[in-house]
């Protein structure tokens, strides 16, 4: 039994595609790729460095176009399951079937534009706390005005939220946590992207 399961966003590394672009068939696949959706996918997943992937509007067509490529390049089919975390759901509706890739890859360039555009106007962030008595942990974002975005189980909650608000947590994290700051430039799944929600529907 085969599951595939797609990562989102933070999930971003410079370099990504290297390894899998020196195969003249996924190069050509990904310089297509770039194409139709007006961006330099090579470029990004090779030379690009950690602060430039981190853009949105960059961050989320690299990281379906990398699940994709993966698929495609180890021929993988058939699967059990397949699932997708955040934006990587796009990533897993194509290698499902349910959507055609060039579908899903012209989705994610247009939900990374309009994200972008919605974080540019509040500033805000995520971080991930690892550990300590959940409801400990729920209680403090709460006092701190913090969204717990993600709930990723065994003991992970995902705060998203301005971006003082963040520093202070991390500098004091509930008792028996710990707090990781994502590479992400936005509070995703939060009333923060509400901006993004309008154009993304006229589109889909």
């Amino acid at each position: 039994m085969l599951a595939i399961v797609a990562p989102g966003q933070g999930s971003q590394v410079p370099g990504m595609l290297g390894s899998w672009i020196s195969d003249p068939e996924l190069h050509e696949l990904v310089s297509a790729w770039s194409m139709r959706i007006d961006l330099d996918l090579l470029r990004l997943g090779t030379t690009a460095d950690a602060d430039e992937i981190k853009d949105t509007a960059n961050a989320q067509p690299l990281i379906v176009a990398t699940s994709l490529l993966g698929a495609h390049a180890l021929g993988l089919k058939g699967f059990a399951y397949v699932s997708g975390h955040s934006v990587g759901e796009l990533a897993a509706a194509a290698l499902s079937g349910a959507i055609n890739q060039e579908d899903a890859l012209r989705l994610v360039r247009a939900r990374g534009l309009e994200m972008a555009k919605a974080a540019a106007q509040s500033p805000a962030g995520m971080a991930a706390v690892l550990g300590g008595d959940r409801d400990l942990v729920l209680s403090t974002l709460s006092e701190l005005n913090l969204v717990p975005a993600n709930d990723n189980g065994g003991g992970q909650i995902v705060a998203a939220g301005d971006l003082d608000a963040l520093a202070t947590l991390a500098q004091n994290p509930p008792q028996g946590s710990r707090v990781r700051a994502l590479a992400v430039a936005g509070a995703f799944h939060t009333h923060f992207m509400s901006p993004a929600v309008e154009p993304l529907r006229a589109l889909a």
